[in-house]
């Protein structure tokens, strides 16, 4: 009998992070031993005495005992891999190369992580290519930063790239592109102004330039290499009435008169998003790519180009986005907050930027299990910051270990409590202590537990000792935690030891508190739980304090 319940004890156990359930265990034994059920006061007696040498052990010890005792109560019916982009109709074979083209125009965020998570995914699945391509062909907004950040955090996430390309390098062959469109009479020199241009695109009347010759476009397009800037750009010769907005006449090649971060001032023509990123998706041999579904009406014009210009034709997927509420997006609301010290940076802790969240204690296996799970259908999604923090703490809690610390804190003294030392677990996962403690009768609480403690309530010193209030004093009533019916759990300190530390709150408080002496022992980005609090990212460590950034509860 005995073999039989320690084998469903150690199943149990297993399955439930190492707390094993008497009454499951029980409902096996008398489901495989009907016979037993007449004796149920002795089986009962016996499960509790063997879940309680079963609860000394880890998990993986536990998991460990159940392979070599009963390993097919480890078995589980394979679960088919779910293949996410099955909709698109590859086989099983078939090779697909897909990209990525951020613009390095601001710091990546949440929504970069998803198209690039996507892409990137689609192509080892398929035994593809994948290309990391910046789309840099606007010297006003790129920057080295942008560059240096995108890869630093691309990098944390876990992609690998089989290629790094940046379109600056390819201004040589978007030249020659356009004078091959201009040429087969499919785009034309414009010299109206802005405003002209805006007019003629919304009411669908062509400038005096448009029925220019081949010839004279191409001549004024040398002309445009050292014109005034303003006075020309190079436009598509498609339809000013088109339904789709984007296919009536847009502009390919502009005039931009600023330094660029890589080409410095060797160009100053530069072609837009929609021409360089069809000409380099057919250079790279681009199959797919997925893409937000604000680049929808897009697609159209660019697959336009490349078949006017007899190259490969991409296939394009765009999906609807996902919104996370409360959370500021806008790259230029957030320079502008950052210029006015509203914002501490664009790691702030109120922001989705990627360095936010890498900084605040987000794992990148939760980021991608995040976007993953916000779909790929053109139905756009609304997300809460609590779905984000649902994927990141299933990871948090198998892995972070836990420490106390007490805010606000204030000096208590337990009358008759014993001097010892308390072996508390770092992770309750794995039930090997790890965390000394020496206490007395004196303890660090924090001042609103104290105030809250009512005259005759049993409160309970987590994993130390029970104490009950008594004429307004803290009298010590036994070490037996377990077991004690405590009507209260509190938090505590040892009163010597302990170590200042600050968290920075999402909403910019600061928390200042102390925490037990070994967090000492703690790496700067090492991501902790601090016990009844919440998870926090040791940020800094200075002389005298240690500062955290909050993550989640």
């Amino acid at each position: 009998m005995e073999g039989l319940i320690r084998k469903y004890a150690l199943q149990n156990a297993v399955k439930f992070n190492g707390k094993a359930n008497p009454g499951a265990v029980i409902g096996k034994i008398i489901a495989e031993k009907p016979e037993l059920k007449k004796d149920m006061k002795s089986v009962a007696k016996k499960v509790n005495e063997i879940i309680k040498e079963i609860g000394k052990l880890s998990v993986n010890q536990q998991r460990k005992e159940l392979e070599e005792t009963a390993p097919e109560l480890l078995e589980k019916k394979k679960e088919k891999k779910r293949n996410l982009f099955k909709f698109l109709g590859y086989k099983e074979n078939d090779k697909v190369n897909t990209a990525f083209p951020p613009g390095p125009e601001k710091y990546p965020h949440i929504g970069h992580a998803k198209a690039l998570l996507l892409n990137y995914m689609l192509a080892r699945q398929y035994n593809g290519k994948f290309i990391l391509r910046f789309e840099d062909t606007n010297p006003k907004l790129v920057k080295k930063e942008f560059y240096d950040i995108m890869i630093d955090n691309f990098k944390w996430l876990g992609v690998g790239w089989d290629e790094l390309i940046y379109a600056s390098d390819f201004m040589d062959m978007f030249y020659e592109k356009a004078e091959l469109l201009i040429k087969k009479g499919f785009a034309y020199i414009d010299k109206s102004n802005e405003e002209e241009v805006k007019l003629s695109r919304e009411k669908g009347i062509g400038s005096k330039n448009r029925s220019n010759s081949p010839e004279e476009n191409l001549k004024l397009w040398q002309e445009l290499k050292k014109a005034k800037k303003g006075s020309a750009i190079l436009r598509l010769k498609i339809d000013l009435t088109h339904q789709n907005t984007t296919m009536r006449d847009p502009t390919i090649f502009r005039i931009i008169d600023e330094p660029h971060a890589r080409q410095g001032k060797k160009y100053r023509v530069w072609p837009n998003y929609d021409f360089q990123n069809a000409v380099m998706d057919s250079y790279s041999n681009i199959d797919i790519r997925l893409r937000s579904k604000e680049f929808e009406m897009r697609s159209e014009l660019q697959r336009w180009i490349q078949n006017k210009l007899g190259i490969k034709e991409t296939k394009t997927y765009e999906f609807g986005r996902f919104n996370l509420t409360g959370v500021l997006s806008s790259g230029r609301i957030i320079r502008e907050k950052i210029a006015n010290k509203e914002l501490v940076g664009w790691d702030d802790p109120s922001l989705t930027t990627l360095v936010a969240l890498r900084r605040r204690g987000f794992l990148p296996e939760a980021i991608k299990n995040f976007v993953v799970s916000t779909g790929i259908s053109k139905a756009e999604a609304t997300m809460t910051w609590d779905d984000m923090i649902m994927h990141n703490k299933r990871l948090l809690d198998n892995i972070a270990p836990r420490y106390s610390a007490v805010f606000d804190p204030k000096e208590i003294t337990i009358q008759n409590a014993p001097e010892t030392e308390v072996e508390l677990n770092i992770n309750p996962n794995e039930k090997k202590g790890g965390r000394k403690i020496k206490v007395n009768n004196k303890f660090i609480l924090s001042n609103e537990d104290i105030k809250n403690i009512k005259e005759g309530e049993l409160i309970r010193l987590m994993d130390c000792l029970n104490a009950k209030k008594v004429k307004n004093k803290l009298i010590f009533e036994s070490s037996e935690y377990e077991k004690g019916k405590g009507q209260k759990v509190i938090n505590w300190l040892p009163a010597e030891g302990n170590v200042k530390i600050e968290v920075l709150m999402p909403d910019k408080q600061i928390m200042k508190g102390l925490a037990e002496h070994n967090v000492k022992s703690l790496k700067e980005g090492d991501i902790i739980q601090l016990e009844r609090f919440g998870f926090c990212r040791l940020d800094r460590k200075e002389k005298d304090r240690l500062k955290f950034w909050f993550t989640h509860k």
